[in-house]
């Protein structure tokens, strides 16, 4: 009776198995736990800096301004740091700048601390965070190939990052809201300093097969071009990441609106603050293990169509919302749908992209996800400056929607040209190969 009893669990836990298949490899695991500390102090801190700026300010337009000299380096900086992240090793790359993302948190801190923080010292270390960031996101998403070794697992490894992410961004504000109450910003940004230390340490004790330095093959503006040619020229990652940069330019700034929102809207403070946030991060967590529990990448473009619509419409109907409790919920619905968006997308590029430019590939995916979000957050700032931040989320999700409906059109035409890929590389059955399987299974 007792062995009949454990079966099912055991039969469970053998079905579900393939949904965190990517920790069977050291390296990951390291990353995972290094990451998973680290992105909690990534999280108290985004919170922090804005309520210390609303604070401070009262203006929903210097959170714009923040928010753009925070991701505009980005912006300007990841091509060239593609072409760089190309030629490096990986590892030490990154973990130069979490040293440095490290030491910014850290000066953060003792500014605020010290109660001698202004608006001019936020904006300038925002900067230089945007600045770290740029070389900072496609070194690490071009590492993960490093990590997981087999292509076969990367998906499953994006999944895993994506709920890890997500998991922090829930607990993070949560945390934040809590320390912003009892002691002040300033121990948020203390606390993200130090937990740099734990993904440091994770990159140090990883096993990385040494390889020489990726010599350059051409100037490094025949590598931009290069690099740019490919992105604009092969229709599924122009197409996903044009998309994917509407998104982050209409949609993904509604986060810099979230102390209004719990301010004025709904009358809260730094705990209300803490609940929206962590709101959406169910959701994006949500997300991320729903693709995590996917076996393979097929249907993801499809994914990718229904998430733009999914983000845009819980955009709007946020923005019509009064009530809390109802906000929460919509709160849930954006965040899965951003989450769904942002990883499926990642997946299907990195599947797609070949090892010689895929640090330049995702310098651009860098681009459009952080690189756009500082023009967003600057015409969120002004349009919530203007006509209020339920209307301007209301404005930024109908973008979103006319964006899923356009992508909607390419939608053909992309699976046309992704299908010979996903053939040859066993991802998809030729079609005689699949009329044999299926014959089979009729006799």
């Amino acid at each position: 009776m007792v062995e009949q009893a454990a079966q099912p669990s055991t039969t469970l836990f053998g079905r579900y198995s393939h949904a965190w298949r990517a920790l069977r490899h050291s390296n990951f695991r390291l990353f995972f736990a290094g990451q998973s500390i680290s992105l909690i102090g990534t999280w108290m801190t985004r919170v922090a800096t804005s309520w210390l700026v609303y604070r401070l300010t009262g203006s929903a337009l210097l959170l714009g301004i923040v928010g753009f000299a925070g991701q505009i380096p980005t912006f300007l900086l990841a091509p060239f740091a593609g072409v760089l992240v190309d030629r490096l090793e990986r590892r030490n790359l990154l973990v130069w700048t979490q040293a440095l993302a490290a030491v910014q948190s850290l000066a953060m801190a003792a500014l605020t601390l010290a109660k001698v923080i202004t608006v001019p010292e936020i904006i300038a270390l925002s900067s230089l965070q945007g600045l770290i960031n740029a070389f900072d996101m496609p070194g690490r998403q071009s590492f993960l190939i490093q990590m997981v070794e087999d292509k076969q697992d990367l998906g499953n490894a994006i999944a895993l990052n994506s709920s890890m992410v997500n998991m922090a961004r829930l607990v993070g504000p949560a945390i934040a809201g809590v320390v912003i109450g009892a002691v002040g910003e300033g121990y948020c940004f203390a606390i993200d300093g130090i937990s740099y230390l734990a993904v440091i340490l994770s990159l140090l004790l990883m096993r990385i097969a040494a390889a020489p330095a990726r010599r350059a093959i051409g100037s490094t503006i025949d590598q931009l071009k290069e690099g740019w040619s490919y992105v604009t020229t092969f229709r599924p990652i122009r197409t996903i990441l044009t998309l994917f940069a509407l998104v982050s330019l209409m949609g993904m700034p509604f986060m810099v609106l979230m102390p209004i929102f719990a301010s004025q809207v709904f009358h809260g403070g730094p705990h209300t603050l803490g609940y929206l946030m962590g709101a959406s991060g169910v959701g994006a967590l949500v997300s991320a293990i729903s693709l995590a529990l996917r076996k393979s990448v097929r249907g993801l473009t499809t994914m990718i169509q229904l998430s733009a619509a999914l983000f845009g419409a819980g955009l709007i109907l946020f923005g019509l919302s009064r009530n809390l409790i109802v906000s929460l919920l919509l709160m849930l619905v954006v965040g899965f749908g951003m989450m769904q968006g942002l990883a499926a997308s990642n997946t299907v590029i990195q599947t797609l992209v070949p090892e010689d430019k895929r640090g330049r590939v995702m310098s651009y995916y860098t681009m459009a996800f952080v690189g756009m979000a500082p023009f967003g957050s600057l015409l969120a700032g002004a349009l919530a400056h203007r006509f209020g931040a339920p209307h301007t989320v209301i404005i930024t999700g109908s973008f979103c929607i006319a964006g899923a409906i356009w992508f909607t059109t390419e939608l053909k035409a992309v699976r046309a040209v992704m299908r010979p890929i996903y053939v040859e590389m066993g991802i998809v059955k030729q079609p005689l190969e699949q009329a044999v399987e299926e014959s089979a299974g009729t006799r």
